[in-house]
């Protein structure tokens, strides 16, 4: 087992010991998506919210601590994925269809152009996942991946990248690539965190203290230039999605995270 998946399983088993502190401390609470909701895209649409589904390190794809069989790629489903749509159909004319998942190995895959992946800091891709993802790329599709914090988490998600591109590094997003100006002209760099991040500070001022993890939005290009994969690192974008109507959620976080989920969605559908 690699170093950096070793200090993972002690990590969540030392968060899972102070869980009963975590709580007492958060005040803030995801809503269940009404089943109206997730009922109400279009099974027929031009583009498709891709959700990778993978094993864990933790077991058959059932997430370590995480009960009634959601793994880790489930972290924010299907929440993420109505909002998301919401905020597409206000903001775009693109006709967007119903949220799918898909594991890497199906040959579905490769009739989306945009696939995204949460809590990549636990995913533990076998040879067949990390070929699969390769041949995708190439082929022009485009990854997203997102929610993951911390060194530990890191390793885990750059040892499989090197399995993927072994030649390719993983390098910081430069300010004037394509995908940061393809609809928005994205300059500030506001960090994007979880709700279970947010506190309650002085004067009743919600915040979210997250020292020490600074946020990083990196990438991995082609040989031509063309992004292939998206990272949003010490982030949650995926939360900002989903509680964008939440009034104690920063509105600069769930701002950017909606201009980046734009750019993210037309360059995938145009490079």
């Amino acid at each position: 087992m690699k170093v950096g998946r070793a200090r993972v399983f002690g990590a969540v088993a030392a968060l899972l010991l102070l869980g009963a502190v975590g709580l007492a401390q958060f005040r803030f609470r995801e809503r269940r998506v009404p089943r109206e909701e997730m009922a109400s895209l279009p099974k027929d649409a031009e583009f498709y919210f891709i959700r990778v589904e993978y094993r864990d390190l933790f077991g058959s794809g059932r997430g370590f601590g995480r009960g009634f069989g959601r793994g880790w790629w489930m972290q924010d489903w299907p929440a993420s994925e109505i909002h998301f749509a919401q905020g597409v159909k206000r903001l775009t004319r693109i006709d967007i269809g119903e949220a799918r998942h898909v594991p890497l190995t199906d040959d579905r895959i490769f009739e989306y152009p945009w696939i995204y992946a949460t809590q990549v800091g636990y995913w533990d891709l076998s040879n067949a996942e990390t070929d699969r993802l390769r041949e995708y790329l190439l082929r022009g599709g485009f990854l997203v991946v997102d929610d993951f914090w911390g060194l530990e988490e890191w390793e885990v998600f750059h040892e499989s990248m090197e399995r993927v591109f072994p030649d390719r590094p993983i390098v910081e997003m430069p300010e004037n690539d394509p995908m940061l100006h393809v609809v928005y002209d994205i300059e500030g760099r506001t960090q994007i965190p979880g709700l279970r991040h947010l506190r309650i500070g002085p004067g009743g001022a919600v915040i979210a203290p997250l020292e020490g993890t600074p946020p990083h939005w990196r990438a991995i290009y082609d040989d031509k230039g063309r992004m292939m994969i998206a990272i949003n690192y010490n982030m949650d974008v995926g939360d900002a999605w989903e509680c964008a109507d939440m009034p104690e959620y920063p509105e600069a976080s769930t701002s950017l995270s909606y201009r980046f989920a734009i750019n993210y969605l037309i360059y995938s559908m145009t490079h």
